[in-house]
């Protein structure tokens, strides 16, 4: 049974600090909820599942950072709230359950797709959940991507919003007609517009005149100068788009109400899916902040002892990152054989931290965390975690600092076992030091019988003495720098610690002549003992440096040696890798030397020379191919070798020159006559276009409005009529049909005027222009559409929430037109 002691153990060791981080790390109540919901745990199948799914998760934020992260919705009382017949889910609880099943259906697909074997922990926690896209579909059904109702849910919820638009739009014109007339009457001042009161639209005029319009007045300005007034030519109007909206409202229930019938049958389902994301959620939090800490999973038994290589306190390695400080690691271990480890040595020489270091790591361990060690520490685990450290004394309770400690010692005593990890700091101090320690040594010697696995810090002589004697006790050691007079903070298992007061003292500036009669009260058998306990550490700590600087020194020989015998064998790879290229390069040449002198000697016979000169170039030839062999026989001499075949090659090009047949001309090709004008077109392919310049070299074509400068001999001549017949043939050409984006691209502009439009045709005009801008890459876009009475602006604005391509929207700047001018930003 896991045990902990006492209740605030976690603050004594900092996990309430811990706990703070991960909820900092979650993404959903859910995840902060299991953040507080996580315990301390005994179990070694437990805490072995929840290692590797930490440990897992710590390789997808490492190797896969696009793994679904985002719409974790806590949805459980949304779906609980529809087990009952005719209740139902809002719309924005719907869209957030469309958005959280699309994540989970991701996760799942991602464990999927062949990672089973990779993360198995994680996959068999997946494995049992269900994703079901009816229910997505039926939500898809409903709602659009801004999570809003469809116009056409329902024919009857089109009808409703089609009819309220039309009314909208006639209490528009009828407004800005009264207001016209209120300002030409001087009932209103001069660029008044349309107010909304209560959900209604009102005509600002001045208290003195508002009898003078007939309506209804819903509200006056502070000063009172100003009242609004519903005109009643528009109440009846307004009362009738009152009157849809409760209608539409109605039909919107009553199509949530079906879909959360449909949704009903599948509620356990979804909630079991909905929980298992607020758990992936917590060990996602877990992985975050143990990669921050440079956490890892150790080895993991299920024994009661561990051996931790350079482990760190996590709270401290941030603190001291903040402060651009390096953490002085720890090498530490328990077993059966040293299950007690009395750690001395100095104040602030590290050995509470020591402590604090071992509570926390451990109690992370056995919470489902990985620790910040390094590969090849192992862990245990212990049923029972006892801590005594700082001062518990109490008013309230009549308890003194050493009371406390002692119903510490008392608590412990009874219920310890072998599977238990004691931590106590300062040991036996808070009375008189000889008493103290006697009844420390009874304590340790106790504990040390129980099988007690345990960390205790002391500065007691006694105790170091007994830790020498009794097997299953250690001694350890924080190391001081003496020539420094600064603590090393290293912890040094197998020799006690001197506490360095006289050296402390001396260093503070404590009298001499205090110092010198300290020494004769505690006598010269005591002084000798520390002098020599701190020669002995002195002497071992030199000699452990100078074994560390020569197994650095042999490590860098290693690898130096490793280093030059690859470099080596790349080199001889390398090597072969260019006397094989270069064998191959001399056989292209030779082949390519072989090719030109048997034209040579074709040429030289159809133009009856000499049988000599053939014999010639044949002998030169075996001479050639007699060098290549002997080439490949050695090594050494390639680059020679090479060149001269090179000089022989250049040679037979020079001899090599077909020679003209007796009496006979080299025929000229028949040259074309080029006049500008004439139709051409490049040779193998079939536009048609216009000479519109030539020299010796070049011609500059023009192919309809597109001119192109091409080589002469690239072109040819095509006959009026074949131009003809082409251009019949090919009709519209798409060279044409990019000049005209071309130009429409240029002609557009990013303004548009709505004024004076009715609502729906300058929703079609607003589309088609957003369509064009989008296409034409245009990420910003103005409407005018004038102040008014305010409805065509928020007809306007209220489809502009709904467009997927637009990000923001805002009133212009006043200098500019103000909120008659309403700035789009598209999202190109």
């Amino acid at each position: 049974m896991e045990n902990i002691y006492p209740e605030n153990f976690e603050v004594k060791v900092g996990f309430d600090r811990i706990r703070e981080m991960l909820k900092g790390r979650c993404i959903s109540s859910m995840g902060i909820e299991a953040v507080d919901d996580m315990a301390f745990s005994a179990s070694f199948d437990l805490l072995r599942i929840q290692l590797g799914e930490t440990d897992e998760f710590q390789r997808i934020i490492r190797e896969f950072p696009q793994f679904p992260a985002s719409h974790y919705f806590d949805l459980r009382h949304a779906l609980n709230k529809i087990r009952l017949e005719g209740r139902f889910m809002e719309v924005e609880e719907l869209f957030d359950l469309k958005r959280a099943l699309d994540t989970l259906k991701a996760i799942v697909g991602f464990f999927h797709s062949g990672k089973e074997s990779t993360f198995p922990f994680l996959a068999m926690k997946v494995s049992r959940v269900k994703v079901y896209p009816f229910v997505s579909e039926r939500i898809d059904a409903i709602l659009n991507k801004s999570g809003k109702i469809k116009d056409n849910a329902t024919p009857e919820l089109a009808r409703i919003r089609r009819e309220i638009a039309s009314l909208e739009s006639s209490i528009s014109g009828k407004l800005q007609h009264l207001l016209k007339r209120a300002v030409q009457e001087g009932w209103a001042e001069e660029g008044a517009s349309v107010s909304i009161r209560d959900g209604r639209a009102v005509i600002p005029v001045s208290s003195a005149n508002k009898r003078k319009l007939k309506g209804i007045v819903y509200d006056e300005s502070a000063t009172g100068k100003t009242s609004y007034i519903e005109p009643a030519e528009i109440v009846e109007l307004n009362n009738e788009i009152r009157e849809l909206e409760y209608a539409e409202r109605r039909e919107i229930i009553r199509i949530l109400t079906l879909v959360s019938n449909d949704i009903r049958p599948y509620i356990d389902e979804l909630i079991y899916a909905n929980e298992l994301m607020g758990e992936l959620d917590f060990v996602r939090a877990k992985a975050l902040l143990t990669l921050d800490f440079g956490a890892i999973k150790p080895d993991f038994y299920d024994t009661s002892a561990f051996s931790w290589k350079e482990a760190v306190h996590p709270l401290l390695v941030l603190s001291l990152k903040k402060e651009n400080r390096q953490i002085v690691p720890l090498d530490i271990y328990l077993n059966d054989e040293q299950h007690l480890l009395l750690i001395s040595g100095p104040n602030a020489g590290g050995k509470s931290v020591c402590l604090k270091t071992v509570g926390l790591l451990q109690y992370m361990l056995q919470c489902g965390m990985p620790i910040p060690v390094q590969e090849g520490s192992k862990a245990g685990i212990f049923h029972q975690l006892f801590i005594d450290i700082g001062d518990e004394q109490s008013i309230e309770n009549d308890l003194s600092t050493y009371s406390s400690h002692l119903l510490n010692m008392k608590y412990f005593l009874r219920n310890s076992d072998e599977r238990t990890l004691v931590l106590i700091d300062e040991f036996g101090t808070g009375t008189e030091p000889m008493l103290g320690g006697a009844i420390a040594e009874a304590i340790l010697n106790r504990l040390n019988q129980q099988k007690t696995f345990g960390i205790i810090t002391t500065h007691y002589t006694n105790l170091k003495h007994f830790a020498t004697s009794a097997p299953g006790v250690v001694n350890g050691a924080m190391l001081y720098d003496q020539q420094k007079m600064n603590p090393l903070f290293i912890l040094e298992i197998g020799k006690p610690g001197s506490s360095f007061a006289f050296e402390i003292a001396r260093k503070i500036g404590l009298p001499e002549n205090i110092l010198q009669e300290a020494t004769e009260k505690i006598g010269k058998k005591q002084i000798d003992f520390d002098r020599n306990l701190r020669s002995i550490t002195r002497d071992k700590y030199y000699w452990e440096t100078k074994r560390q600087k020569i197994r650095k020194v042999e490590k860098t020989m290693d690898e130096m040696a490793g280093t030059y015998e690859k470099e080596l064998e790349e080199i001889r790879q390398q090597r072969k890798e260019i006397l094989k290229a270069a064998r191959e390069e001399a056989k292209q040449l030779l082949a390519g030397v072989n090719r030109q002198i048997e034209n040579t000697i074709r040429e030289i016979r159809e133009s009856q020379a000499a049988k000599e000169r053939t014999r010639e170039i044949r002998k030169e030839l075996e001479s050639v191919k007699k060098d290549l062999e002997e080439e490949q026989s050695g090594d050494d001499p390639i680059a020679r070798k090479m060149e001269r075949l090179k000089n022989r090659e250049k040679k037979r090009k020079k001899e090599s020159v077909p020679l003209p047949k007796p009496e006979e001309k080299i025929a000229e090709p028949e040259k074309t006559e080029w006049k500008i004008g004439d139709k051409v077109r490049l040779a193998g392919q079939g536009i048609i276009g216009d000479l519109v310049d030539f020299n010796e070299k070049n011609a500059v074509v023009a192919f309809g409005q597109l001119i192109s400068t091409v080589s002469l001999s690239s072109v040819e001549k095509v006959s009026k009529t074949e131009a003809g017949k082409e251009e019949k043939k090919k009709g519209r050409s798409g060279l044409a049909m990019t000049l005209d984006y071309s130009e429409k691209r240029m002609n557009f502009k990013p303004d548009i005027d709505l004024r004076g439009v009715r609502a729906e045709e300058a929703l079609t005009l607003m589309q088609t222009h957003i369509d064009d801008a989008i296409m034409f890459g245009i990420s910003q876009l103005r409407i005018l559409h004038g102040k008014g009475y305010g409805i065509l602006k928020e007809v306007i604005r209220n489809y502009l929430r709904t467009e997927p391509a637009v990000k923001s929207f805002h009133d212009e700047d006043v200098r500019f037109g103000g909120a008659g001018i309403t700035v789009v930003e598209l999202d190109n």
